[in-house]
């Protein structure tokens, strides 16, 4: 902590920069355990330093995604509960870099606060370590703004940034999909982060006890399922992509199976996902009953617990789904590839 640098007039307006020191020296346990050897910087400075390790990579290629958390963010608000919602913010960038086939390499966070409690900042960032420890990513750095009358005291925003890298020839996409293909499917933690303005909605969750165990969910409540942090798929990935050819990789987030499937198939090609394979979570079913929101719209905006689908030649199917299931992932088959101009049916 810098005891040199205070400011009274800035605290009086709202902001307390010996907070901000506090919370980095709370922070700085979770962040040591996602150093990586290409770190080469410490916390606090201007920038995170990493050095890349090229060996074995012909022609390297930087894949970036950048992400937040959304309006799930409300319900850690309201369950005082913080230390998960950074694994969320971390998995939603690697997902999506994981989808090239890159491996990630490194993360940074930004975390804006109406108060800076260092103990709460320090509680995310935990998440946010816990993430790049699942994924195989160094915590290279991070802004913490302290930011009065623009948020609430009690509440924050939370976003990420990552890097990752893949050997150019190595890089996953669609070129060589074709009829006939198999497509699989990698299950969900739960909803993930995405589509929380409707399922807000839907709870009432600002008016309604949430903590109360419910049946359809074997006793747990609305808030501890709705709070499930969103899975990060990275290791199962990268091990299918030692053994396999991989022809597409969809992350399932807004926009759900309509959406975001097709963005991975070529024109011409389409997508026939057969909806009586799908292992629906019950939150779902609980989410469609509640709202009476039609099975077409469910699809449309949830993941439906299908996190994230693989697509890969018929005769790797098989393997695929064993190499998948040994590393953590629930893998199974939920459709395949046609030709047609209709990029995905849900039959």
């Amino acid at each position: 902590m810098n005891e040199f640098s205070k400011s009274d007039s800035y605290k009086a307006a709202g902001v307390d920069i010996t907070a901000g020191y506090k919370a980095v020296e709370l922070m700085k346990e979770h962040i040591a355990k996602t150093l990586t050897s290409g770190v080469c910087s410490d916390i606090g400075g201007f920038g995170g330093l990493f050095e890349l390790d090229l060996e074995g990579i012909k022609k390297p290629v930087l894949v970036s995604g950048t992400d937040g958390v959304g309006t799930k963010l409300k319900l850690a608000f309201l369950l005082d509960k913080h230390d998960t919602v950074g694994i969320d913010c971390v998995a939603m960038c690697v997902n999506d870099i994981i989808c090239s086939g890159a491996k990630p390499l490194f993360f940074l966070d930004y975390i804006a606060c109406g108060k800076n409690v260092p103990q709460k900042i320090a509680d995310i960032v935990k998440g946010v370590a816990e993430g790049c420890v699942e994924a195989g990513a160094a915590l290279i750095g991070g802004e913490t703004a302290e930011m009065p009358g623009f948020y609430p005291e009690d509440e924050y925003d939370l976003a990420g940034f990552s890097v990752g890298v893949v050997d150019k020839e190595k890089i996953v996409d669609n070129k060589k999909m074709a009829e006939g293909d198999v497509i699989i499917a990698l299950g969900s933690s739960g909803v993930h982060s995405n589509g929380f303005s409707l399922v807000r909605k839907v709870f009432d969750v600002e008016n309604s006890d949430i903590t109360a165990p419910v049946a359809e969910l074997s006793g747990k409540s609305i808030g501890e399922t709705l709070l499930t942090p969103t899975k990060i798929y990275v290791k199962p990935i990268l091990a299918l992509n030692e053994e396999i050819k991989v022809k597409g990789i969809s992350h399932i987030t807004g926009g759900g199976f309509y959406e975001n499937i097709p963005r991975s198939i070529p024109d011409g090609l389409g997508a026939v996902i057969d909806k009586n394979s799908v292992k629906v979570l019950p939150i779902f079913d609980l989410i469609a009953k509640k709202g009476k929101i039609r099975e077409r719209e469910m699809f449309n905006t949830f993941n439906m617990g299908v996190g994230m689908s693989v697509t890969v030649d018929k005769n790797d199917a098989e393997r695929a789904v064993e190499i998948l299931c040994q590393n953590g992932a629930d893998a199974y088959i939920i459709g395949k590839i046609e030709k047609t101009e209709e990029k995905i049916r849900i039959v």
